[in-house]
């Protein structure tokens, strides 16, 4: 496999756009995986002898493609991952989902259970958690609506809204559950919507933009990506900018 796009490197982080489908770490599958190809670039570009380090600061599901953020010495893996736990990194996410949310900006809040065996996890409302659940972790995210559109499918129209995320905690496969808990399924996701006709293409969920602060030099940086001009995306290609489109 090809070695993902660099956005940025210096001698400190690595700045890479994980593909659809490519594991941020490797796993039993033996599937293509993030630190992998990087570790394969850094020794093949600076024909480094033998293991290259580069340290995994966090992850993206595999069908979620998007900008992540690496780690080139120990020292710096631990001031970026300190950002994270202080929440110091901003993450932004774009989704198209199904249904149009009629608030423009929405925070949900609930509790995730994951079920390791299946690696699929179930949303609980804030007002039904009982204390004796174990592993329950509470989820919170905030959406923006940023745009909708009518799209064709073997069955008709359907309305799509462009939505933009925003993690307030970091939990396993939190955005597809919880949107698809409140009613609004990302396009493209077979695990937590409908598996039907509508849309066979990959999952509609990108890690569209990500700042921190560098580890050595403290400057602010932000990486952010252009939206896609693939459908459904070509869809919201002046949405980013300009608010909703009637319709």
């Amino acid at each position: 496999m090809d070695i993902p796009v660099i956005l940025y490197e210096d001698n400190h982080v690595l700045v890479a756009v994980k593909p659809a489908g490519v594991l941020s770490q490797a796993d039993i599958s033996g599937a293509a995986d993030m630190l992998s190809l990087l570790k394969k670039y850094l020794r093949e570009t600076y024909n480094k002898p033998g293991e290259a380090y580069l340290g995994l600061l966090h992850r993206l599901d595999r069908p979620v493609s998007g900008v992540m953020v690496f780690a080139k010495t120990s020292k710096c893996a631990a001031r970026i991952s300190a950002q994270i736990r202080e929440r110091k990194m901003d993450k932004r996410y774009r989704a198209i989902v199904r249904g149009v949310p009629d608030k423009e900006e929405e925070t949900l809040r609930s509790f995730i259970i994951k079920d390791e065996a299946k690696n699929q996890v179930t949303v609980i409302s804030t007002d039904s958690i009982d204390a004796s659940i174990q592993n329950a972790r509470e989820a919170v995210l905030v959406y923006k609506r940023k745009g909708a559109a009518l799209r064709e499918g073997p069955d008709g129209a359907m309305r799509l809204a462009l939505l933009e995320v925003q993690l307030i905690t970091g939990r396993s496969h939190q955005i597809r559950a919880q949107l698809s808990d409140a009613g609004f399924p990302v396009v493209g996701d077979r695990k937590y919507g409908p598996d039907d006709n509508f849309y066979r293409g990959e999952i509609c969920l990108e890690a569209f933009s990500l700042s921190f602060f560098h580890p050595v030099t403290g400057e602010k940086m932000t990486f952010e990506l252009p939206i896609s001009q693939k459908d459904p995306w070509n869809l919201f290609k002046n949405e980013c900018s300009v608010g909703e489109e009637k319709i």
